[in-house]
């Protein structure tokens, strides 16, 4: 198929060519102006989609675009800075959860009113020590639960979330290598 009969084609194949990492990228570029949003949407999801379109769907008026834009591996940090600060939740989550979002803005996230959004930031490996060390304090055991599974959570508190109020919590936290190594030392 060429560009023109992907663009004019029904939506099935629309998503299905936006889904593609094989779609030359003035194809996608195209694809992320379709009127359908569930086109849109799954052309921001795609790795090879140009950063100068992923900014453009960055400010879609869907919030599935901007989840999806949010998401992208090749988002780049700027981009990822402006949806940390989406009015929905979902977006700013997903920011969290993406390994470009700048340290600064993980920072942020990690105290968003939403536990949802604290606990996607928790399990950024991104996110830095001592923000890891103020969320293992977290009222949600939830945002514990995810600290204790940081590959970055240091030793020391793993050992206070092996000792945590949620038996979850204490779980994960038991199973990381680092807290064998902490109690190992401790004989």
């Amino acid at each position: 198929m060429d560009k023109n009969e992907i663009l004019n084609s029904d939506i099935e194949v629309r998503i299905t060519a936006a889904r593609n990492p094989n779609t030359p990228v003035d194809v996608l570029a195209e694809l992320a102006k379709d009127s359908y949003w569930a086109v849109r949407s799954t052309a921001a999801r795609n790795p090879n989609t140009p950063v100068e379109v992923l900014a453009k769907l960055a400010k879609d008026s869907d919030c599935d675009v901007r989840y999806y834009v949010a998401g992208n591996p090749n988002t780049p940090a700027e981009i990822l800075a402006e949806l940390a600060k989406d009015s929905e939740w979902l977006v700013h989550s997903n920011a969290a959860r993406n390994p470009n979002t700048p340290v600064d803005v993980l920072a942020e996230l990690a105290k968003d009113s939403y536990w949802a959004v604290r606990s996607t930031a928790a399990r950024n490996p991104n996110t830095p020590v001592e923000v890891l060390a103020k969320l293992a304090k977290d009222s949600d055991c939830d945002v514990r639960y995810y600290v204790a599974g940081n590959p970055n959570t240091p030793a020391e508190i793993l050992a206070e979330l092996a000792k945590d109020s949620d038996c979850d919590v204490r779980s994960n936290a038991a199973r990381t290598p680092k807290l064998k190594e902490v109690l190992t030392d401790k004989k």
